[in-house]
């Protein structure tokens, strides 16, 4: 089996601009979830915004794009590089826009920009990033709501590993704050009112967040043709799972046995067991019904003392794009190995390994975790880069 290494990250949160910043603030304690009110009509929540207003999607993505490929020493064109970049909601926020002018109360015909519309389709942003690094080879737009991150890693591996690339551009990008993502979700009872503080008995819901991470991915036998610095490296993709649980459109399976099979599909095509995990990064959304199934299964499948957080509770809920930056904060926990903490947990709901202050570990092998609406479950196994030269 083709080895696949992560060899650069591009990350952007509302805990900061970079990589670096974001995961310094995070073992801080931080949180970048702070009380806004981006849209008059609606009222003051707390969000995990970047700036003072709503990111926009390209902008976002070009950021992490570049600094992926800075932070892999890598300079464009790249012909060779596959495209595997997702969004659960992609441009939805140009999409309300369009719809807000033309029907809304002062509809101006003139005003309306139609041209451009073929520009905001949900597989253009990864088409553009194709175009932004000169890649002229295999591109992907995966959209499995908060799975979406996770899957596009895991379609970019599997590219590698079956030959068909040496080396991969994946994650996701979200900028899902807008007046429909925020009006869907209060009409769920999924939103909270003060902050996210996943796995805690006092949890109140998700806290819509925005941002992206990006991985470079190559195999060993290119990295070594290009002789990458192995310092460089961060850690070695492994294997995943993917699984639904034709259950319902927003509920998971009671029993989360679909989850478990995906877990399990995970571990055995990484020659894993339980034992063997260090660390999960939990999705932990801080709603009452995710933490609570999720909780269940982790207790159900692996022994106590593994180590678990989720960094919703700094970042706020980043959709689509969670899961690829919970495996950007879980590779830098592996090379700097230090354990994330779980941000705005203060008393447990269950009793697990819950890391609530950052620390040391000597950790080798993570798994990260995403749940998303449709019953979709996803986990990647990753591991510590032992030396391929």
């Amino acid at each position: 089996m083709v080895r696949v290494f992560v060899t650069g990250i591009g990350l952007v949160s509302a805990l900061g601009k970079s990589l670096e910043d974001s995961w310094q603030n995070l073992l801080a304690l931080k949180t970048g979830i702070k009380l806004h009110q981006p849209f008059p009509e609606l009222g003051i929540i707390p969000l995990g915004l970047i700036g003072q207003q709503p990111s926009d999607l390209s902008t976002l993505t070009q950021m992490v794009v570049n600094s992926a490929l800075q932070d892999a020493e890598l300079v464009a064109p790249l012909p060779d590089c596959a495209v595997v970049i997702g969004s659960s909601r992609s441009y939805q926020a140009s999409w309300e826009k369009l719809a807000r002018q033309m029907y809304g109360k002062d509809t101006n015909p003139e005003l309306l920009n139609l041209e451009t519309w073929l520009d905001t389709l949900p597989q253009m942003n990864a088409i553009a990033v194709a175009r932004q690094i000169g890649a002229s080879g295999t591109v992907l737009a995966p959209m499995a709501a908060c799975c979406t991150g996770i899957w596009a890693i895991s379609q970019a591996a599997m590219l590698i590993q079956t030959g068909q690339c040496q080396r991969a551009i994946a994650g996701a990008v979200e900028a899902p704050i807008t007046p429909l993502s925020i009006c869907g979700f209060q009409q769920m009872g999924a939103l909270a009112k003060t902050g996210a503080y996943p796995f805690d008995v006092n949890r109140e819901g998700l806290v819509l967040g925005e941002g992206g991470a990006v991985l470079i991915l190559e195999s060993a036998e290119l990295i070594k043709q290009r002789q990458a610095n192995p310092e460089n490296i961060y850690g070695e993709i492994l294997s995943f799972g993917l699984t639904a649980d034709a259950f319902h459109g927003n509920q998971p399976e009671p029993e989360g046995k679909s989850a478990i099979a995906a877990i399990n599909q995970c571990l055995e095509r990484s020659d894993l067991t339980p034992a063997d995990i260090d660390y999960i990064h939990a999705h932990g959304t801080a709603t009452l019904l995710n933490d609570r199934i999720e909780s269940k299964i982790i207790q159900y499948l692996f022994p106590p003392q593994v180590a678990i957080s989720s960094t919703k509770g700094a970042s706020g809920h980043t959709l689509g794009a969670s899961g690829a930056l919970g495996v950007a904060f879980s590779l830098m926990g592996l090379k700097h190995k230090i354990l994330p903490p779980c941000v705005g947990l203060q008393q447990p709901e269950v009793d697990l390994n819950f890391v609530t202050t950052a620390r040391e570990c000597e950790m080798q092998r993570v798994l990260c975790f995403s749940f998303g609406f449709g019953g979709q479950n996803t986990a990647i196994a990753i591991s510590s880069s032992n030396l391929i030269y």
